[in-house]
């Protein structure tokens, strides 16, 4: 009988690295060069990340960080192990996407959406999906951070953006509209809002979300005055507040009678229900090419799920008489 031996690669095994939650600890660490930044990144207190540092440098026999009392900075060392330990994450971070797609259902079709998008747009309207898809399962990823479909497992996504996703196909579904809105209450309580001027007659809180990139600012109140042809001199600023997610203008004009700038097509809902109430007939809209996109990767547009959800979506928007144009992101 002849046997057969393998020997693998001589590796030096000796010496115990760090696990993965401290690797995490220091690649966050080194990337913002500040532990306080990376503690609330992690969820951590500074002094844990201090000490998962220094934990890390006993146990290499490496000092990995220069300190001094404004500032930290990487040592050669450090910068060594960062740009691995940044490739290591990422590599695992990837492998366990594509593992747990593997593992997940063949009918399945894993989303990501923002949470007002899923709340007051998608849920609504997922009885008529499930009719029209009955062997297709839906499972969310609710975020407002643009995924990587790849390491997050991911098999599409409504996002809004300008339209351009490296390696992924957009399909733009809807512009946006900002108009003012408050609750009943205010209607049936508050002082008179006959036209646009009123709101700065009375002793109103106006909300809006604010938020600019390079290119683009999302609609605010001086815009919407300057499109409703009040003068810019009789606005007041001191009156406008502004927040991070349109989900907390409505909250704000639910809650404490403020009146706010809000996405048209993502409270029709609401208006539906009669929790909110439109205020003029006067919107905004976004500066093109702004709008929400169905975006999924180039490689996808065949598979199967992929494009039933796409054919329903895009059905969707003719049904609604949404004019959309399709392109293929850079």
């Amino acid at each position: 009988m002849t046997m057969t031996t393998s020997t693998a690669p001589a590796t030096n095994r000796g010496m115990p690295l760090p696990g993965t939650r401290a690797l995490r600890t220091f690649e966050a660490a080194a990337r913002h060069r500040n532990f306080t930044r990376a503690a609330d990144e992690l969820g951590l207190t500074p002094a844990a990340v201090s000490y998962q540092i220094k934990e890390i440098e006993d146990q290499l026999g490496l000092a990995l960080f220069t300190r001094n009392s404004r500032s930290i900075q990487l040592t050669p060392a450090g910068a060594v192990l960062f740009d691995a330990t940044a490739d290591a994450l990422d590599t695992l971070h990837r492998a366990t996407g594509r593992a747990r797609r593997l593992a997940r259902s063949a009918a399945q079709l894993r989303v990501s959406l923002s949470a007002r998008f899923a709340t007051n747009w998608l849920l609504p309207r997922l009885p008529k999906f499930r009719a029209a898809n009955p062997g297709l399962e839906l499972s969310f990823d609710i975020t407002d951070e643009l995924r990587d479909f790849e390491a997050d497992d991911i098999d599409i996504a409504i996002r809004f953006g300008a339209g351009s996703y490296e390696g992924a196909h957009a399909d733009r579904l809807f512009d946006t509209l900002i108009v003012p809105v408050c609750s009943p209450r205010l209607i049936e309580n508050g002082p008179p809002l006959n036209k646009p001027r009123d709101l700065l007659r009375h002793n109103l809180t106006l909300c809006f979300v604010d938020w600019k990139t390079d290119t683009m600012t999302w609609p605010d109140w001086r815009m919407w005055m300057a499109a409703a042809g009040v003068d810019d001199e009789d606005i007041d600023d001191s009156r406008f507040v502004g927040f991070a997610d349109s989900s907390f203008v409505v909250q704000a004009v639910l809650e404490s009678g403020a009146v706010g700038l809000a996405d048209l097509d993502l409270i029709a809902g609401d208006l539906a229900q009669g929790r909110l109430v439109r205020l003029f007939d006067v919107g905004v809209r976004m500066a093109p090419p702004y709008a929400y996109y169905l975006v999924y990767p180039q490689e996808s547009s065949e598979d199967t799920r992929v494009v039933a959800f796409r054919e329903w979506m895009l059905g969707e928007m003719k049904d609604r008489g949404v004019g959309r144009t399709e392109g293929s992101a850079a």
